[in-house]
């Protein structure tokens, strides 16, 4: 009963994605004006969801992120923190091998079983004190690295910056996340939102500073955001900026 529940959400959630991205290229048309940003053609709608996401964040998100932070002690969110990560070292392994990286997907792998066996199910970092280096990858960046460029840069309803590439690599990360492959709903639904609030709360002092220094947060987050995914794709070494971001396509 429990294995259809979770299908049917599945699917309901891969129908909702579709249509999102529908809906975006819909809009994109009316929202392009002269002035536009070249990279965020969306803007006037982008800036009605930050505004409610910001808006569900200092009522709701933020508060519990504080709390938690506050009452667990910092060994204790570190564990938290080492589990989630040895979780995406998993799935990096799957896209590093994606991206033909051998020694990143090497690592990777040795880092998951590693922390997994000798940490306690990665609660304890054993691979970062033996110096395995780690490689973090996700399917956004598999895309970009076989030459899917960003497209328009979009912010989604409580997840907040993405672009329509990392938008449409959303529903295989999900998939490829293990915590999908716990058939306890609760149990899985549980991990999940504690994963998110111990990023929220690893992230409250960044946002803090950006209340106080950025006199658009919006422009800024945006820009950062960008510029960030941008480096990723190319690892750290992205060529000049000849082209818009929507055309990117690193070299194989």
């Amino acid at each position: 009963m429990i294995q259809g529940t979770s299908s049917s959400k599945t699917t309901w959630q891969r129908m909702a994605m579709s249509g999102f991205l529908m809906m975006l290229l819909a809009v994109a048309g009316c929202a392009t004006g002269p002035s536009a940003n070249p990279r965020d053609p969306l803007e006037p709608l982008n800036r009605g969801v930050y505004h409610f996401n910001d808006a569900v964040d200092r009522v709701v998100i933020k508060p519990v992120a504080t709390v938690y932070k506050d009452v667990l002690p910092q060994p204790v969110r570190t564990g938290v923190n080492n589990f989630f990560n040895n979780l995406q070292d998993a799935w990096s392994f799957v896209n590093n091998a994606l991206q033909l990286k051998g020694e990143a997907a090497g690592n990777s792998l040795v880092r998951f079983g590693v922390n997994t066996v000798f940490g306690l199910a990665g609660l304890l970092d054993i691979a970062t004190e033996m110096q395995i280096e780690r490689y973090t990858e996700d399917f956004g960046q598999t895309l970009g690295y076989w030459g899917v460029g960003a497209g328009p840069y979009v912010v989604l309803p409580l997840l907040g910056p993405s672009t329509v590439r990392d938008t449409a690599a959303l529903p295989v990360d999900a998939q490829g996340n293990l915590l999908s492959n716990v058939s306890d709903v609760p149990a899985r639904n549980s991990a999940t939102a504690l994963s998110l609030l111990d990023r929220r709360a690893r992230l409250l002092s960044a946002t803090d500073m950006l209340d106080q220094v950025a006199l658009d947060p919006y422009t800024f987050t945006r820009d950062a955001f960008l510029q960030r995914r941008r480096n990723q794709v190319y690892d750290g070494n992205p060529p000049d900026e000849a082209l818009p971001d929507t055309q990117d396509q690193p070299a194989n």
